[in-house]
């Protein structure tokens, strides 16, 4: 009898500490950013962590190495559009976005390697790797955000915020899709 009286007390204990469980906030949780460029969708998912008092550029967010651009899953990128993002072509499509940080410049990198976990970085799958130019902001900022700009009818611009590190690179339709644009 006593055996039985315990194993219902633990069961019930355990029942309990379920919805302490499923309350609890998800660190990093997942966003998403989109516009549209004469009528074409650009569509980006990420894990948005917080700073919850780390140091982040240069610390969380590694110097000399590569970044996954955000938290958990890879950094998922479509495009319904050939774009030019820099100087360098991207064709419609999906893919995972990294970077390579610095304090001095950043890159942009688009991968055809798409679907996997962040940590999983394949450079031989790199479609193009961009500049981007960095900016320092006066307030900084708790979770790491994506933004896309709209900046004309067919341009605009990616921005990686976080902290106090603004880092962006102009993106464009590529030929093709202007011509439309301009019809």
């Amino acid at each position: 009898m006593a055996v039985l009286r315990t194993t219902i007390l633990a069961a019930l204990l355990l029942a309990c500490e379920f919805p302490t469980i499923a309350q609890q906030p998800i660190l990093s949780p997942r966003d998403s950013v989109q516009m549209r460029l004469n009528g074409k969708r650009i569509f980006i998912d990420y894990g948005r962590p917080s700073m919850r008092g780390r140091v982040i550029m240069g610390g969380l967010v590694p110097y000399t190495r590569w970044w996954r651009t955000g938290a958990n899953e890879a950094t998922s990128f479509k495009t319904d559009a050939d774009l030019f993002i820099g100087d360098s072509v991207v064709p419609k499509g999906e893919y995972t976005l990294y970077t390579f940080p610095s304090a001095k410049q950043w890159k942009l990198v688009v991968n055809r390697q798409t679907g996997q976990w962040g940590t999983i970085y394949t450079p031989e799958l790199d479609l193009v790797r961009v500049g981007m130019y960095t900016r320092k902001l006066r307030k900084a900022v708790e979770k790491f955000t994506i933004r896309l700009e709209k900046t004309g009818k067919t341009t605009g611009i990616l921005h990686l915020i976080w902290e106090k590190t603004d880092v962006w690179v102009p993106f464009r339709l590529a030929p093709n899709d202007v011509t439309k644009a301009q019809r």
